[in-house]
């Protein structure tokens, strides 16, 4: 295909040989964004899989990250090409990373651009002497070689130049959204919800987008899409929305009914409207099964972790609700699943990680006990992981099951 006037347009005009990826030059991406516009189904899947490693390894951003972003969203734009929503998703990872980071309160933009602001301001030889200190400070020795391992690791100018191109991508995809606000009224209702789904994590751009996202609602008819549409708005929006998110409570679609729950509990909900928006999520939270996959994006598409993570902006109205909701919730997951809904259940139980942990078994409440007791019953599977044994060290629990199960005087196994 001709690249004159396409989405591919100017590809040849960047040094990709002299912008670096995950995987050192990234001269191999102008042939992966090629491919994205093949005709073939498999060589697209190939690309976009190789993209995923390569500009956004596991969660990473590069400087060939922010120089792919103008492609793929003239891709995005083109009614023409297939798989339009696929290179919408791409793009808000190339902004943000993993969503999960950011929910459930939305994106801190003020808060990152402060942070790499300090981070540029900083001497590396105070970093040094910071990490020293810290080694220094360790409790034990296995503690000190944890530390230690760390300071090895850590390289400030490599650290900065992530930062830089992190931040880089995100004001890359930002640039863009001017022309892939439209897609708000695609054809296609999977290129709709992306489009939804890339606003939610631009605050900054709330002025434009929030009207669009609210257009939605009165105007889409796929459930999916307007859940989307109502995440969205309750990230970027403020209290003000409050009334006009509520109807969306009573909503015939769970998926509707959750997501208007999810966006009033992040606007701070109270009365009747925090109390069905605690009962909305509660009940997802509490499901003995996974909730069928919605295609909404948020949360890996992980409903019950996300309504979960929720909860915890409503625990100070309804704590015991929350907290048994998330618990019975827990019992029900297993390995990467339990890692949300357990992070959300010991903030519901302890409020913040104490110095020293939680006091003797005994000594908890019954809430609590209940918690720890279900934690010590998830399966082997899920105690394999170190993200979930990572999770439970945060809060001083036991990094073990069988140390967990000693520790709530449950027997052995």
């Amino acid at each position: 295909m001709t690249e004159i006037n396409t989405p591919l347009a100017g590809l040849d005009a960047v040094d990709w040989a002299e912008l670096e990826h995950a995987y050192g030059c990234a001269d191999d991406v102008p042939g992966q964004l090629r491919d994205l516009c093949a005709e073939d189904v498999e060589a697209r899947r190939k690309a976009l899989h190789a993209l995923y490693g390569n500009i956004f390894h596991q969660g990473s951003r590069y400087p060939a990250s922010a120089a792919a972003v103008p492609f793929l969203a003239r891709m995005a734009a083109d009614g023409s090409l297939p798989d339009r929503d696929e290179y919408l998703q791409l793009l808000a990872a190339l902004a943000i990373g993993y969503d999960e980071a950011h929910l459930p309160v939305g994106l801190d933009i003020g808060g990152w651009r402060r942070e790499l602001a300090e981070f540029r301001s900083q001497d590396p030889e105070d970093v040094r002497a910071e990490f020293d200190a810290w080694v220094e400070a360790a409790a034990d020795e296995g503690e000190r070689r944890v530390r230690e391992m760390r300071r090895a690791m850590f390289d400030h100018e490599r650290q900065l130049d992530a930062a830089e191109a992190e931040l880089g991508a995100y004001e890359a995809v930002r640039g863009q959204l001017p022309a892939l606000f439209a897609l708000l009224g695609d054809d296609e209702p999977s290129v709709r919800a992306a489009t939804a789904y890339l606003l939610a994590w631009f605050p900054e751009e709330a002025a434009e987008s929030l009207p669009r996202l609210l257009s939605v609602l009165d105007a889409d008819s796929e459930p999916a899409v307007v859940a989307t549409a109502l995440v969205s708005a309750g990230l970027v929006g403020d209290a003000g929305l409050m009334e006009r998110l509520t109807s969306f409570l009573t909503a015939a679609e769970p998926v509707v009914r959750w997501a208007a729950a999810t966006a009033l509990a992040r606007l701070g909900a109270t009365g009747a409207e925090g109390a069905v928006s605690a009962g909305v999520l509660a009940e997802l939270a509490a499901a003995e099964a996974e909730p069928p996959e919605p295609e909404v994006l948020f949360h890996g598409g992980d409903l019950r972790g996300y309504a979960a993570t929720s909860l915890t902006l409503l625990a100070d109205r309804f704590p015991e609700e929350a907290l048994d909701a998330v618990t019975d919730g827990l019992s029900a997951t297993s390995g990467p699943a339990s890692f949300p809904v357990a992070a959300a259940a010991l903030r519901l139980a302890f409020a913040e990680p104490g110095p020293n942990g939680p006091p003797k078994f005994d000594e908890l409440t019954e809430r609590q006990q209940r918690l720890i007791r279900t934690l010590g019953s998830l399966d082997t599977d899920t105690w394999r992981w170190a993200n979930f044994c990572e999770i439970v060290r945060q809060w001083g629990l036991p990094q073990q099951r069988k140390a967990m199960r000693i520790y709530a005087g449950m027997p052995q196994e």
